[in-house]
């Protein structure tokens, strides 16, 4: 799977992507420190931030270890205030 596809469906070269990102962020006047790999780091943010299965993003990134991976969950805490306790639900009344 490519982000990126050429003209005759091709994957784009390393050099190719880079010169078309470069060249694009020249044109945003975006004043900000940021590389390709930027769009993998955000990508793979954004599937995390939307629930998906870190083994899941795993596999889409091409990671051999889940430690690789894991590096996306420190940038999120989308979803912490929905997390409860096993032991809010336990009635103290009896």
């Amino acid at each position: 799977m490519w982000l990126f596809k050429g003209l005759k469906k091709e994957q784009y070269s390393i050099k190719s992507v880079q010169k078309i990102f470069y060249s694009s962020l020249k044109k945003s006047n975006l004043d900000k420190i940021v590389s390709v790999h930027s769009l993998r780091h955000s990508f793979a943010t954004h599937l995390l931030e939307q629930g998906e299965d870190l083994r899941y993003i795993q596999k889409i990134l091409g990671h051999n270890s889940s430690k690789t991976t894991e590096i996306y969950t420190h940038v999120t805490s989308i979803g912490m205030n929905k997390i409860k306790s096993p032991l809010d639900s336990i009635d103290m009344e009896d």
